[in-house]
């Protein structure tokens, strides 16, 4: 009888397990996925970015890929999984992995002086000549400075890696290498180089050939000059509070540190072989482990956050993240990944925005049940918000002096103002009116340079809405100063 009732009870358990729990645990997967495309229906509607594709992989599933919003709004082309987006620095994870392959097939080691396989790349610091390893210029202790970007030449042509590598040589190093973290892209370009080098075949195509189609990432590519597919997204950048179409120079010398194209459909393969669910096995998985190992010889860059090789791994709640983030002018993602759970998140987005990190983030949180904190606040939002305001005032401005002008040329016209007789009075207030547009003329100009960035950069990087206010200065400047000339060289004629 005793035999009979456990018997029972455990059927009966059994039943409820299988018949109760699945379901439950379906409701909350449900749950989870509709607050996340809840969550990103209304991050994209402040952040203002037109389209987004989302992968979530857990342990060897792709368990949610959707795609939001507009390839082009112009033609109001839908994001889908095959749309193609360029992934900024997460780039990096794949020349990070390709140089840990070289390394393996004992072609370089990272303890090597880069000038082994670059000879002219001579770098000093307070004026002495630096050796830089292959391992500094992975985790950015290189102690290249981070504003090395702004001289980033753009570039189509076949060598511009080495043009962009060769910026650094007139460029003082900004600490001693392996002192201290500083996050320059072009470590990465300079990595690129040295695969060049060692491998004996153009970056692209060793990308391409041993890294991209062994995973099965066939529909991606390294640069843009490998594209010829209508699948390609616009980019966009924000401007006037609101998204703007924006197309920036070719840096092909800078492919290695930002400028795989990537789709929903290979970059949730590429989660997976980092996660070592993969069912690829054409790349080791010890590889891939050693490219997440952290370097610790400096200090953290962030709480708890070091540089590995393409990647940053910080640890919060005692669990370890693996993640990165890319930005490009008019194009941004980002990955996490939380290796213990092996639950993988990536963000696909076409336009320059940190919301695209928040976002990601934010659907890691969601993912793993905890509460996202708080509203995201970018500060290119906030940037081009004030300068929106400020053009406007500034043509507001322009408009009045070119009414002033115009009632000065008509009165002109009409004889009610003549030409007077230049005395000193006159010539010191034309003098002052030309001083001081020389001096705004000149700080305009200056200033970026003095802080370390110049208008060339800021005009690619920056929200359009600056673009808008150079030239709206410049033009109420030069109205300004014709304004007090045409006053200061007439007067009323009585």
């Amino acid at each position: 009888m005793t035999m009979f009732i456990k018997k029972f009870v455990m059927m009966a358990v059994m039943f409820v397990f299988f018949t109760f729990i699945p379901e439950v645990v379906q409701a909350t997967s449900r749950d989870t996925i509709h607050k996340i495309d809840q969550f990103i229906e209304e991050q994209q509607n402040i952040s203002k970015i037109p389209g987004l594709s989302l992968i979530i992989v857990d342990k060897s599933e792709t368990v949610y890929q959707k795609s939001f919003g507009f390839a082009d709004t112009e033609t109001k082309t839908p994001v889908t999984s095959d749309t193609l987006f360029e992934l900024g620095s997460t780039s990096k994870a794949f020349t990070g992995l390709a140089i840990l392959q070289l390394e393996k097939q004992g072609l370089l080691k990272r303890s090597d002086d880069v000038r082994k396989y670059i000879p002219w790349l001579t770098l000093t610091f307070n004026g002495e000549e630096q050796v830089i390893t292959i391992q500094q210029l992975l985790s950015h202790t290189s102690g290249i400075p981070s504003n090395s970007i702004t001289r980033i030449p753009e570039s189509t042509a076949d060598n511009a890696l080495e043009l962009t590598v060769k910026t650094l040589l007139d460029q003082q190093l900004n600490r001693k290498p392996g002192s201290s973290f500083e996050y320059a892209t072009i470590n990465y370009d300079v990595l690129g180089l040295v695969i060049e080098q060692v491998s004996k075949q153009p970056f692209d195509r060793y990308i391409q050939q041993k890294i991209l189609q062994p995973i099965g990432m066939n529909e991606s590519f390294v640069g843009i000059h490998q594209v010829h597919s209508s699948k390609m997204a616009s980019g966009y950048k924000i401007g006037l509070m609101k998204e703007q179409p924006y197309i920036p120079p070719v840096y092909r010398g800078n492919i290695p540190a930002g400028y795989v194209i990537s789709n929903a459909n290979d970059i949730a393969r590429w989660l997976k072989l980092q996660l070592g669910n993969s069912s690829i096995y054409s790349i080791s998985n010890h590889v891939i482990q050693e490219s997440h190992t952290p370097d610790q010889t400096v200090e953290p860059f962030d709480t708890n956050t070091y540089y590995a090789n393409g990647w940053a791994i910080v640890e919060k709640d005692k669990k370890p993240y693996i993640y990165h983030a890319g930005e490009n002018p008019t194009f941004t993602s980002y990955f996490i990944m939380q290796p213990d759970e092996q639950i993988g998140v990536a963000i696909l987005a076409n336009m320059n925005t940190s919301f695209t990190t928040a976002i990601g983030q934010g659907v890691m949180d969601i993912w793993e049940g905890k509460t996202v904190q708080g509203q995201h606040v970018s500060s290119y939002q906030k940037l081009d918000k004030i300068v929106t305001i400020i053009s406007a005032f500034v043509i507001v401005i322009s408009i009045i002096f070119c009414y002033l002008l115009f009632k000065i040329a008509q009165r002109f016209y009409k004889k009610q103002r003549e030409v007077a007789t230049l005395n000193y009075k006159r010539i010191f207030l034309i003098s002052v009116h030309i001083v001081i547009v020389a001096l705004l003329m000149a700080a305009i100009f200056i200033v970026p340079n003095i802080v370390g960035l110049n208008w060339t950069f800021i005009k690619v990087w920056a929200p359009t809405s600056i673009t808008v206010l150079l030239y709206s200065t410049i033009m109420a400047s030069s109205l300004y100063l014709l304004l007090g000339l045409s006053l200061t060289v007439t007067k009323k004629n009585i």
